[in-house]
């Protein structure tokens, strides 16, 4: 606490203690703010409100830092592993070897899901989409597992995050073996935690499935980089669920269906679809055009974003990643060379680099995760398998919060004052 914030409200005056970080812009605590005036702050989105302490993930937007635990990302993406990232932000530092066999090895052990939820997949259209699935899936895990439904026991949250971040690939895969009609496959637990995931949705039991290591370290650096973003829409959404005492497989659940949003997780999916509408490299100049006018509507998705007003430092390591796999997987298609040809215009032309519209982690991602070969469908399920990781940490802090109560954001009401109910034969 370093000083206090001088308010004056109708003549009455009052000091708010100003709280400071370790790093990042000092808060106001208005925690009494109500009390000694009679008055709520307005601010819609709780854009320059700060709803909790948190040690997890540091966000600086105008100098382009993302820092877990304050390692930076490019770090982590570039020499760690998805299980390393994992254990690092549930559990606040790298694991020492004894400490990631023994953190690895509790994953692989929770891979398989109990048998029945297998059959709740028939319950489903052949068309619904992976995500309108996966939020009915985890939130039924909490009828298959009783022995970790207590949010007081510290044990059992321990089980239950486990269990969340080994399932989620399983319940993925089969997902997307669903809508395609095919045997959902087993998991092996020989494979690594990307390569394992990568078996299950693009493997058949009629052969074997070779993992590509291209493929492999594209997919370990794309969950790496989408594991926790600070306090967005999902995991805000997770620590507001959590505070009422919600199992953590309904929290998670109810994360994955905000996650769902074109404005969020579903902003990768939204991208390619524009590579797509624009289709060859030669009608770039016309939707650029139409980019800079501000009285035509379309917008070019993949580029700027709402907290970096600088170069988004996980899209610098996914510019490396999508290279590497278009190169080296030879993939012949002009939606990537719209992308890319795309992406050398934005970082050059002064109306893009005036504006600060880099290209963002989503344009990248979404050019890497078609050409592994998913569809645009399971774009927004593969951000959800990272960002559990993120979401069962930033609900493991907030369990362990003693400071932690229900959320209750205020309003401003602008509706109709007291009215007098008139019968309908009156009216």
């Amino acid at each position: 606490m370093t000083e206090a914030a001088h308010l004056t409200v109708d003549g009455t005056d009052g000091d708010y203690p100003v709280m400071a970080g370790t790093v990042g812009p000092e808060v106001i605590d208005i925690r009494k703010l109500y009390g000694a005036t009679g008055r709520f702050t307005y601010d819609p989105g709780f854009t320059s409100t700060a709803a909790c302490e948190s040690k997890i993930t540091y966000i600086d937007g105008d100098e382009g830092i993302l820092l877990y635990r304050g390692y930076p990302i490019d770090q982590l993406a570039e020499q760690s592993s998805f299980l390393e990232v994992a254990h690092l932000l549930l559990n606040g530092s790298l694991p020492s070897t004894a400490e990631h066999a023994d953190f690895s090895r509790n994953i692989t052990r929770h891979t398989m899901i109990h048998e029945q939820l297998a059959t709740f997949y028939r319950g489903f259209r052949r068309d619904a989409h992976p995500m309108a699935i996966m939020c009915g899936i985890v939130g039924a895990m909490a009828a298959f597992y009783h022995d970790s439904t207590d949010i007081h026991d510290p044990q059992q949250r321990v089980i239950a995050s486990h269990r969340l971040i080994a399932k989620m690939p399983t319940l993925a895969a089969m997902a997307y073996k669903y809508s395609i009609g095919q045997p959902f496959l087993y998991p092996d637990n020989s494979l690594s935690f990307s390569a394992n995931f990568l078996r299950m949705t693009f493997g058949v039991p009629a052969e074997p499935y070779v993992v590509d290591p291209i493929v492999e370290d594209a997919m370990e650096k794309l969950l790496i980089l989408q594991a926790d973003h600070e306090q967005n829409a999902s995991t805000s959404t997770v620590r507001l669920a959590g505070s009422s005492g919600a199992n953590p497989f309904a929290c998670i659940s109810a994360g994955i269906a905000c996650l769902w949003g074109p404005a969020h997780g579903g902003a990768n999916e939204a991208a390619l679809n524009m590579l797509r509408e624009i289709g060859t490299p030669d009608r770039i100049p016309e939707f650029i055009a139409r980019a800079k006018n501000k009285d035509d509507p379309f917008r070019l998705m993949g580029f700027g974003h709402r907290v970096y007003k600088n170069y988004d430092p996980r899209a610098k390591v996914m510019a490396g990643v999508a290279k590497k796999v278009l190169d080296q997987l030879g993939i012949a298609d002009p939606i990537f060379d719209v992308a890319r040809e795309l992406e050398q215009i934005a970082l050059n032309d002064p109306y893009f680099i005036d504006k600060k519209l880099y290209p963002n982690v989503d344009f990248y991602s979404g050019v890497v995760m078609s050409a592994i070969g998913f569809p645009t469908s399971m774009f927004t399920v593969l951000f959800a398998i990272s960002r559990t990781v993120g979401w069962i940490a930033q609900w493991t802090e907030m369990m362990e919060d003693p400071e932690q109560k229900i959320g209750r954001p205020r309003q401003l009401y602008t509706g109709a004052t007291h009215r007098d109910y008139v019968p309908l034969s009156a009216r």
